[in-house]
């Protein structure tokens, strides 16, 4: 085996994780864009359809993002009149995101967005679902 055989691209586990991510989020652009959202701000929305508040660690957390990137999205979200945020009132330094009335009604106008993406992938139902617990059973080793 060539000593340069590790280092080959074609050999690498996070090129094609990397390659498939671009191209999952290039395809959710057009439906992303209709709804004014990025995908970063559209996994945050997620979040809050289904929780309605919460507080910003844990959804850093949830998200996996950390707080000098959340922040910024967070500020927009809230330009754009889909969330409020307010501290906490126990703890002041812990702030609370929560979804408003317009953030709310959006959630109508993204439903049909993951099947429509679903649509864009060479993958059956049996094969999505197992993709799935792969890439969380490396996301576990996280935390």
């Amino acid at each position: 085996m060539d000593k340069y055989e590790p280092i080959r691209l074609k050999n690498q586990l996070c090129f094609p994780l990397y390659a498939v991510s671009n191209k999952i989020i290039r395809n959710y652009k057009p439906l992303l864009d209709k709804l004014d959202l990025t995908y970063t701000q559209y996994i945050v929305m997620m979040v809050l359809w289904e929780k309605e508040d919460i507080n910003e660690k844990q959804l850093g957390e949830m998200v996996h993002l950390k707080s000098n990137t959340l922040t910024p999205l967070l500020k927009k979200l809230k330009e754009k009149g889909y969330i409020s945020i307010s501290k906490n009132s126990g703890d002041e330094r812990n702030l609370v995101i929560s979804l408003t009335k317009k953030g709310s009604e959006l959630k109508d106008r993204a439903v049909s967005v993951p099947e429509t993406l679903a649509k864009t992938l060479k993958l059956n139902t049996d094969e999505a679902a197992y993709l799935y617990r792969i890439l969380y059973r490396i996301l576990e080793d996280e935390e």
